[in-house]
């Protein structure tokens, strides 16, 4: 029967810890919770020798932040109980039980502790605002007032779905091409500094006959050789000024601004904003959150300062009393369309409905636009890679065949 290390509350209020022997983890705090006292966690012990110092820091490291398919999970059972009839402090408790995520599971209880000291729900939540979004806490703020706990659950569930897939779609669509670029540059390198060095005996001295080509690749091949500490060090240096520069203000309003300038990628990224920001903000309308709310958070979300700085100007044209379409008609980022479909919404009172049914068009678009960005990276990366490897191939080979005609 295995060990488990536990860790709870006593209803003195102090915590302590120690082993129970159970045959599951449920099981123990089944046992602890028949005691009275409140189970933080279970968790199975390691045999053998206690941890050092060292692998005690190497697994903190290593334990990964919650992430959105975590909040996922999460708000989905806690809608399918909530609809079940159980109590909200009763639901936080099964699930923290049946949360592997340590850290999670910790984030849970906190949330359960501070509902039953008589905080709200949305209350509890707004103290981890790097796991649940201001979208989250408002739509559940809303619920609270409103009454409809578990239905709002069940939207919000829905939107992290489909926020979770449509970042799969974009990494998904980046992979490749990056998979590519990588092994056209290692091919390079390799040729470059192990096969390319192995015909200077043969063209040693004949430089002057020898096509411009082969001699800018030799002269390339000994710099590579003999410079590459130097050359890794500048390109990490490059790397790091660039990081640093696209966390600055500046730096990320212009990366911002690249994303929707560059050719092949302008309308990918234009889908993936607007889908992001009408659905933010048709479901926050649909949830009855205040529109000035609403439109700051649509803001934050957005994920592009150009769209940030847009739904800005809407938000104090809204304060000022008047229509959400007026601000919008004077811009060129959104589609003269959509800004005529939110007007309309507006004039005829359905405005949530309006931007969830432009939210599905454009996401339809998103995929669209990515399947056709991956369409064409593919053969323009073969193309790049079979023209530098031709060239170095070509470069080798020509002097060589030239030679072994004059000799002949």
């Amino acid at each position: 029967m295995p060990n488990y290390k536990y860790q709870v509350k006593a209803p003195d209020g102090k915590v302590r810890t120690g082993f129970l022997s159970a045959d599951t983890a449920a099981s123990a705090a089944a046992v602890l919770r028949n005691q009275g006292v409140h189970v933080m966690s279970v968790d199975q012990a390691k045999e053998g020798i206690a941890q050092s110092g060292f692998m005690k820091t190497l697994n903190d490291l290593n334990s990964k932040k919650p992430t959105q398919k975590n909040v996922l999970d999460f708000t989905t059972q806690l809608a399918v109980m909530i609809r079940a009839g159980i109590n909200l402090r009763a639901a936080l408790d099964g699930i923290a039980d049946q949360t592997d995520h340590k850290m999670f599971r910790k984030i849970i209880v906190e949330l359960k502790e501070d509902v039953e000291s008589g905080k709200q729900f949305s209350e509890a939540l707004a103290k981890h605002p790097k796991l649940f979004s201001p979208l989250y806490i408002n739509m559940v703020r809303a619920s609270e007032m409103s009454g409809s706990f578990s239905e709002m659950l069940v939207r919000i569930a829905g939107y992290i779905a489909q926020q979770i897939e449509t970042r799969k779609m974009v990494v998904g669509a980046s992979i490749y091409p990056a998979i590519i670029g990588g092994m056209a540059v290692t091919v390079t390198i390799f040729l470059m500094t192990f096969v390319l060095p192995k015909f200077y005996t043969v063209f040693e001295g004949k430089e002057d006959v020898l096509p411009w080509a082969t001699n800018f690749l030799m002269m390339l091949s000994q710099m590579l050789r003999s410079q590459w500490p130097f050359l890794v060090g500048g390109l990490l240096v490059l790397s790091g000024a660039f990081f640093a520069f696209s966390k600055t203000e500046i730096g990320s309003f212009w990366i911002d601004r690249s994303k929707l300038s560059i050719p092949v990628l302008k309308n990918m990224f234009r889908s993936l904003y607007i889908t992001r920001s009408l659905q933010t903000m048709g479901q926050l309308i649909n949830a009855g959150v205040p529109m000035l709310d609403t439109l700051r958070i649509t803001g934050d979300i957005s994920g592009n300062r150009i769209f940030e700085g847009m739904w800005k100007k809407v938000h104090g044209s809204v304060k000022q009393g008047r229509k959400i379409a007026e601000p919008l008609q004077n811009n060129n980022i959104l589609p003269k369309s959509v800004v005529q479909m939110i007007a309309a919404g507006e004039e005829s009172g359905k405005l949530g409905e309006v931007l969830d049914e432009i939210s599905v068009y454009y996401s339809k678009q998103l995929k669209d636009h990515i399947k056709m960005v991956t369409g064409m990276i593919e053969p323009i990366m073969i193309i790049l890679m079979g023209s530098v490897v031709g060239f170095i191939a070509m470069a080798i080979i020509l002097p060589i065949f030239k030679m072994s005609q004059i000799v002949s």
